[in-house]
């Protein structure tokens, strides 16, 4: 059995930003376990570099034009290099279902959607509309660089999201995904064999990365407004301590916010460059807490944080907002605090800090619990009924 799985952008601006750690590598990892062969396929822009096939798992990157009607050139090439006898198409984009769909009327493939975000929450949501005038209309079409030449125009989302109802099955990872397109819960999983505490050493990991005279706080992502980095900032004014710091490992690649934290509170932060995957567990080993400190935001809701699971997996003590799926996926291995609640966020930390050995402690079962619910072998698990009912 091969599946084929179809990424919009596999530019290392989009999927590839963090390399084998985000949802179609551990998608084409876990259909592995179960014995499909998997290869990923999808565009990249020209101006960007492309992915390259790795040991792993073969990539056919195409290069393509990143708007309407140039990026129709391409398609043509894609659907000529889908080979699987399953299509797997990730995220709600007409260059990702859409294909998949467009192969299925050739091929008669069944076609599976995974959902792992909610476009439209980057532009409205439900409040969105496209409304303009006839002027307006007219720009967006005719004018080079409109609106409407954008193949990701949130108009474009909206039609995607109504084909989903064509897929043969969808897999989502959050309840509120579940809640706006219904589907099979597919959680992120963590590699935990790579993922594993027992092969680092915490003190020469923070002596490696210069953080060896600090208590570390750890936020492995690209800080947005709604992932509440500002939050714990604000708490570490609130606590004034010298000695902790908010580690930021990768920094945002889509505007100048990481840049704006430190213009306020730069004496907490210290940056480290984005890092390939393998490399994140000895990163993560160096932090002494894991904070997922989210904003209550549609956005947020519709998330699954991997930085939850590479926190629980490395059997770090967890800070975390209580905002959509994260209490479900903590449980009563980590520390929850109210979204937008700095204050909370310092006394949790005084906490922890006071008796970081029971933290600690805390932590071994949030590894445990990761290896249950929250791994490969998980996702394996469930996908292998979502390949028997397609099927």
């Amino acid at each position: 059995m091969k599946v084929s799985i179809i990424v919009s952008d596999l530019s290392s601006q989009g999927a590839g930003r963090w390399g084998g750690a985000v949802r179609p590598f551990l998608l084409a990892k876990a259909l592995k376990k179960i014995d499909c062969e998997v290869e990923i396929v999808g565009f990249y822009r020209r101006d960007k570099e492309g992915l390259s096939s790795s040991p792993d798992v073969p990539i056919i990157a195409i290069p393509t034009h990143p708007s309407y009607p140039k990026f129709l050139a391409s398609v043509p090439k894609l659907l000529n290099h889908i080979t699987g006898d399953i299509i797997y198409a990730y995220k709600v984009k007409l260059p990702s279902l859409g294909i998949a769909l467009l192969h299925k009327i050739k091929s008669r493939c069944p076609v599976i959607v995974d959902i792992d975000d909610w476009e439209l929450s980057w532009s409205g949501g439900d409040e969105y509309q496209y409304k303009p005038s006839v002027f307006q209309l007219l720009k967006d079409i005719l004018e080079p660089g409109g609106a409407l030449h954008n193949t990701d125009h949130s108009i474009y989302l909206r039609w995607a999201e109504k084909l989903v109802a064509k897929a043969d099955a969808v897999t989502i990872h959050t309840q509120f995904l579940h809640d706006r397109f219904g589907g099979i819960y597919l959680p992120n999983g963590k590699d935990t064999a790579l993922f594993d505490p027992s092969l680092y050493n915490p003190e020469n990991s923070r002596e490696k990365y210069g953080l060896s005279n600090y208590r570390i706080l750890m936020f492995p992502g690209a800080p947005t407004y709604s992932k509440g980095v500002q939050d714990v900032l604000t708490a570490l004014d609130i606590l004034n301590q010298s000695d902790i710091r908010l580690v930021i490992v990768g920094g945002s690649p889509y505007d100048d916010y990481d840049q704006q934290l430190t213009e306020k509170w730069g004496r907490w932060i210290i940056k480290l460059p984005k890092s390939p995957p393998a490399v994140m567990p000895e990163i993560v080993a160096a932090a002494h807490i894991i904070v997922v400190p989210q904003r209550d935001t549609p956005r947020s809701r519709a998330q699954f944080p991997l930085k939850l699971t590479d926190g629980m997996a490395m059997a770090k003590p967890v800070l975390a907002a209580r905002v959509g799926d994260i209490p479900e996926i903590l449980g009563d291995t980590g520390y929850l605090v109210d979204p937008s609640s700095p204050e909370q966020i310092a006394d949790t930390l005084q906490l922890i800090f006071s008796d970081l050995e029971a933290a600690n402690n805390r932590a071994l079962k949030a590894r445990e619990r990761c290896k249950e619910f929250y791994s490969i072998e998980a996702m394996a698990n469930v996908l292998s009924g979502v390949i028997e009912k397609v099927l």
